[in-house]
């Protein structure tokens, strides 16, 4: 993959200096007439697992919170039609930790890199948002999240090693940073992009927002 450019307007996304995104409401475009670039490569590291054809010449970057209500509602709805163009080979997806609702969400992130370590981050990443709870209800604690990663498939005696040492801790945390140094302030929020062109939408938007990136992307119907 190519650099992604990014056009700017700091005043809709408060973003740190150097990188520069064009604003447009909730679907923001931008192309080749900014002069700052970060690398796909940059965007990715440190991320989670890629979901799909590591070569498909789409990416989705959602960054996220697994007690935020839009990200359940995202995950419940909109989703799973998404899913249709990661199966097709088109597109490949990137979830990103954005830790807003206090140390519950950070435990649940860090539970998830546990998985990973399993091979099983995208089992488990689902059923955190299947078995969602609320946001700052108490849902998430130790036991619950060692609960699901026994329903998701996980060997129960590393993970819970795994989540007790506390050691993706600095990860999540880090994830957090570099959100926020790309401008990032809210979940969920998603860049679409390609080679030479990226779309980043605010928010839970209808899937039709999403379709109308893909399709400026060069993307077909998903399926």
């Amino acid at each position: 993959m190519g650099d992604v450019r990014l056009l700017a307007i700091p005043a809709a996304i408060g973003l740190a200096a150097g990188l520069l995104v064009a604003a447009a409401g909730p679907q923001e475009t931008a192309g080749a007439g900014g002069p700052a670039r970060i690398s796909a490569a940059q965007l990715e590291a440190g991320g989670s697992p890629v979901l799909g054809d590591p070569g498909a010449p789409v990416t989705i970057v959602e960054w996220g919170d697994y007690q935020c209500t839009f990200c359940f509602k995202f995950h419940q709805s909109t989703l799973e039609s998404l899913e249709g163009y990661v199966e097709s080979g088109e597109v490949r997806m990137v979830f990103k930790d954005f830790v807003l609702n206090g140390p519950d969400s950070g435990l649940a992130a860090e539970a998830s890199h546990c998985a990973a370590e399993q091979g099983l981050y995208w089992e488990y990443h689902d059923a955190l948002y299947e078995n969602w709870g609320g946001e700052r209800t108490g849902w998430i604690t130790p036991g619950s999240l060692e609960v699901l990663a026994e329903g998701a498939g996980l060997e129960a005696g590393p993970f819970a090693e795994c989540l007790e040492s506390g050691r993706h801790a600095e990860k999540v945390a880090g994830l957090y940073e570099e959100g926020r140094s790309l401008g990032v302030d809210g979940t969920p929020s998603f860049l679409i992009y390609g080679d030479e062109k990226a779309v980043r939408i605010t928010g839970n938007q209808p899937l039709g927002a999403f379709e109308a990136a893909l399709a400026d992307l060069g993307v077909g119907a998903g399926g």
